[in-house]
């Protein structure tokens, strides 16, 4: 049977992307989003929640999530969940959730403080560098690919 493990947010980054490279040169970028949803309570009290998510993006979208966002920004991501799991020096399991985006739109077009330019000049200068693997593939199914077979 068929699952789904789709995330859809939109939010403020609470930090600056932060960059990694992996050992073969590709670029790692995670950053933090926070989400609020709002409601009235029965008594007409407007009351406000926000959570705090982790991001991760790989690739040609990691380096243009380096280059244009930052703490504040307002951005869409589009991703799936992943729990990753390592053993602590004191021998304790610790397990962290992450947002593995493949998709990012950023929503207000105010350039970052000293910067000039718009949304728009990410448009004309970064999007044609996206293409092939890292753009969304309609005709991708995973059944066809496999893991590397260990020594």
């Amino acid at each position: 049977m068929r699952s789904i493990n789709k995330v859809i947010l939109v939010g403020n980054l609470t930090r600056d992307p932060e960059s990694k490279q992996t050992t073969n040169g590709q670029t790692i970028v995670t950053f933090g989003l926070a989400t609020n949803r709002e409601w009235l309570t029965s008594s007409g009290e407007k009351k406000s929640l926000a959570e705090f998510h982790n991001v991760v993006a790989w690739g040609k979208l990691a380096d243009i999530c380096q280059k244009y966002l930052y703490k504040g920004k307002l951005v869409y991501v589009e991703g799936y969940l992943k729990t990753r799991s390592w053993d602590s020096p004191e021998g304790v399991r610790i397990f962290k959730t992450e947002i593995v985006i493949h998709d990012m739109i950023m929503l207000d077009k105010r350039p970052k403080d000293g910067e000039e330019g718009e949304v728009a000049d990410f448009l004309s200068s970064d999007a044609e560098e996206l293409s092939g693997a890292d753009m969304f593939d309609p005709d991708f199914n995973i059944a066809d690919e496999h893991p590397p077979k260990s020594a």
